[in-house]
């Protein structure tokens, strides 16, 4: 077990910019590029651990990879880093990104960078580095895991976790700080994992602390997929929230849209019906489905949300039909969404572009995207034919193509501003 002072850490290697703030580069090591937390999420979520009271102490990551959730925790929280790493060459690369860190918020002198340390070695073995870094019964704070699990694979069982979270929980337990609610943990897992498998670790959990609160979170940076998937717990679990969806700001710093869940809301799924004008349709972010939390957010868009009819048949495209507007269909959980102004009997190919551009200038559009499968071959010509035939002509609204999944018809869905009964 090898100790490893931040600040006494001779600058080596090659630095390479954040994937969310380009202005900022980072160390890797060891192909931890492609495992690296971006500096948007990583900051996301210490702002989120920032708003709960956590006790005294340090900030433990026992497999911190290149340690930019770390930096990202002890920074804004102002407590000392402790950073285990089996790989070598990745905990020095973590102590140059807490030094980045340190210097870019002008706070390489003050006492939680001073106090942190990188330990390059086994993460379960806490007597050792207990002993070695001075800790106590109650010393750490936050402990945060993200485990090593098989790349490349779509799915994987809790025991191909690395180091697996008994084995954490069982080596750390002594030293975990308690809050009323239990310690505070942050536990960052696959976002492949199943029902069953969240169910696994939620069993783990209790194992060692009977009846603690817990909050899981998905994060999403757009693109309909889910990029983090976390467990909040005891401390830093929301109280009455079980479920968490963050889809991140476009913007570094701009506001997140958030929807959180107490228990379990499961609207009954209705068949979606023949397509009928004048309905409103709406595509989904597919992460946000895939989150569970849907049902709670349109009840909140949806003034009868039993009238919502679904289309599933696209887990890319995940759609719904619905009698009225969206309160919000500008809301970043919404891919698109308007009026069926058309039901077109024709298939979606080259021999009936003009026809369906034709219908299109009919109904006063300016512009009309192609939101349905479509052949990856023939889908850009299609797109720009309707773009060059739409190009500089005098419509007004804005309209998206899709398709229905039980006729195979194609809807035209014009887009209206936002609060307008047009």
């Amino acid at each position: 077990m090898e100790a490893l002072v931040p600040s006494e850490q001779a600058t080596t290697g090659q630095c390479v910019p954040d994937a969310s703030l380009k202005e900022l580069s980072f160390y890797h090591a060891s192909e931890g590029k492609p495992l690296a937390t971006p500096w948007q999420v990583a900051m996301t979520r210490a702002d989120y651990i920032a708003q709960f009271d956590l006790p005294s102490g340090v900030v433990l990551d026992c497999a911190c990879g290149s340690g930019i959730q770390l930096a990202a925790y002890a920074s804004r929280l102002k407590r000392p880093a402790l950073g285990v790493e089996l790989d070598r060459q990745r905990a020095v690369a973590s102590c140059l990104n807490l030094n980045t860190i340190a210097t870019r918020y002008s706070t390489f002198d003050q006492g939680w960078h001073r106090r942190s340390l990188l330990f390059s070695g086994d993460g379960t073995s806490s007597q050792e580095i207990a002993s070695q870094a001075g800790l106590e019964s109650g010393s750490v704070a936050l402990l945060m895991l993200d485990p090593a699990r098989p790349r490349n694979s779509r799915t994987h069982g809790l025991d191909e976790m690395q180091p697996n979270l008994p084995s954490v929980f069982e080596a750390w337990k002594p030293y975990l700080a308690l809050t009323q609610h239990g310690p505070c943990i942050v536990l960052d897992l696959s976002p492949r994992l199943t029902q069953e498998l969240r169910d696994g670790v939620e069993t783990i959990v209790e194992s060692f602390w009977p009846g603690v609160d817990k909050t899981w979170t998905w994060m999403s940076r757009g693109g309909g997929r889910v990029d983090r998937l976390e467990l909040w717990i005891g401390g830093v679990a929301t109280p009455n929230v079980t479920k968490r969806f963050v889809r991140l700001s476009r913007t570094f710093g701009g506001d997140d849209a958030v929807i959180e869940q107490g228990d379990d809301m499961k609207q009954e799924r209705r068949a979606l019906q023949p397509a009928r004008r004048n309905e409103w349709v709406t595509i989904l972010d597919a992460a946000l489905v895939e989150s569970g939390l849907v049902d709670a957010w349109l009840s909140e868009q949806l003034s009868n949300v039993a009238d919502t009819r679904w289309d599933e048949s696209s887990p890319r495209r995940p759609r719904i039909h619905h009698n009225g507007p969206l309160k919000d269909s500008s809301h970043p959980f919404v891919v698109a969404s308007g009026r069926v102004v058309e039901i077109l009997d024709l298939p979606l190919d080259e021999t009936n572009i003009d026809a369906i551009v034709a219908t299109a200038l009919a109904n006063d559009i300016s512009a009309l995207t192609i939101r349905c499968s479509v052949d990856a071959d023939i889908q850009p010509r299609l797109q720009g034919s309707i773009d060059r035939q739409l190009r500089n002509r005098q419509g007004r609204r804005k309209a998206f193509l899709t398709r229905h999944a039980t006729t195979n018809h194609l809807l035209l869905c014009a887009q209206y501003p936002k609060n307008s009964d047009t």
